[in-house]
């Protein structure tokens, strides 16, 4: 070990130690096609004998954002790497592809092999609810860069799908039903917002609660990514779908629109779903408004779809099977753009 390198801030040996720790959380994502072991300077997945006729690969990259400094005041780091996977099997998922694998990198100002392990602990809990491999990624202490008590995470995933599903383009037709997917709160955006409203401007307590909460704000706040990789997979095999979105930054007003084709529109109805208590929370304590609220935030739907109507009682049925909260939340209409009555005024 080098005694310069580890009087310039980098412990060796504490990085041997978290990649000896990580071993048992990679071990329970495995799939069959995974070829490498840990510790590779690459990981190897065998896509020769994926069940596809002509495989097209499918990638997506994300991060955690500023939802990270809610786990640094908290001291509590097993969730948010859960956090960082469904950020991007999200994505990669309404596109209709089937996750594989999954990287992460974490860099920090002091590496701890408790806090790394537990990050990864996280990691490995969405891998496996996603259905995919962690084959690899990257830790690196980062003195200087970052406070000893800090760090951030970003992931990356490659999924698979046929070629014909993610060609085909937009076909969401008038009086097509929009199905929205409950969100298990926040998710991973619009934190920096919520910590200036509730946090910085208000001086609320992470430890406290507040109502009309029912458990500490911080636990409210960390609550992980609703992870639908599995649900939605299910959901393709009932119905025929015409159209998938990731709530996320932007909320529904910035991400319905981009599975629609241009020439058709979405008039949403609020009332047709219950957002959940944090988001009264912090308009009603954080003095945001409606439109505030909605264009920043997912308000209760992680996920939406676009099904014939005929077929939205079935895709509910689907989705309900599949351990999720659905609804139709609207319909596809002919004027383009987001309309959400009850916010807009329609």
């Amino acid at each position: 070990m080098s005694d310069a390198y580890q009087a310039a801030g980098v412990d060796v040996a504490s990085g041997y130690e978290a990649v000896r720790r990580m071993a048992a959380h990679v071990k329970r994502t495995e799939r069959p096609e995974v070829l490498s072991g840990l510790g590779g300077f690459g990981g190897l997945f065998d896509i020769s004998e994926l069940p596809y006729d002509a495989p097209v690969l499918v990638s997506g990259t994300d991060g955690v954002g500023t939802k990270l400094k809610l786990a640094f005041q908290m001291d509590k780091h097993d969730t948010i790497g859960k956090d960082a996977v469904a950020m991007c099997v999200n994505d990669i998922a309404v596109q209709g592809a089937e996750p594989l694998f999954f990287l992460d990198y974490i860099a920090c100002g002091e590496l701890s092999p408790e806090k790394v392990s537990s990050i990864v602990h996280g990691i490995a809990d969405g891998c496996v609810e996603a259905g995919c491999a962690l084959v690899g990624g990257e830790t690196a202490e980062m003195p200087g860069m970052y406070a000893p008590a800090e760090y951030d995470i970003a992931g990356f995933s490659v999924g698979a799908a046929e070629k014909h599903v993610v060609q085909t383009p937009p076909a969401a037709e008038q009086g097509d039903a929009v199905i929205g997917v409950a969100s298990s709160g926040l998710h991973s955006n619009g934190f920096s917002l919520v910590r200036k409203c509730l946090l910085e401007e208000q001086g609320l307590k992470l430890d406290e609660v507040y109502a009309p909460l029912e458990r500490p704000l911080g636990e409210e706040l960390l609550e992980p990514t609703k992870i639908y990789a599995a649900s939605l997979q299910r959901l393709r095999q009932a119905v025929d779908i015409r159209g998938m979105a990731h709530i996320t930054g932007g909320g529904l007003y910035e991400n319905v629109p981009r599975m629609l084709p241009e020439d058709v529109g979405a008039s949403l109805d609020l009332a047709r779903w219950e957002a959940p208590a944090v988001y009264q929370l912090l308009r009603e304590t954080g003095g945001l408004t409606e439109q505030d609220m909605y264009h920043a935030f997912n308000m209760g739907i992680g996920a939406a779809v676009i099904v014939k109507e005929d077929d939205a009682a079935a895709a509910i049925q689907a989705l309900t099977d599949a351990g999720e909260t659905a609804a139709v939340i609207g319909t596809v209409t002919n004027e383009p753009g987001v309309r959400i009555q009850g916010v807009d005024h329609v």
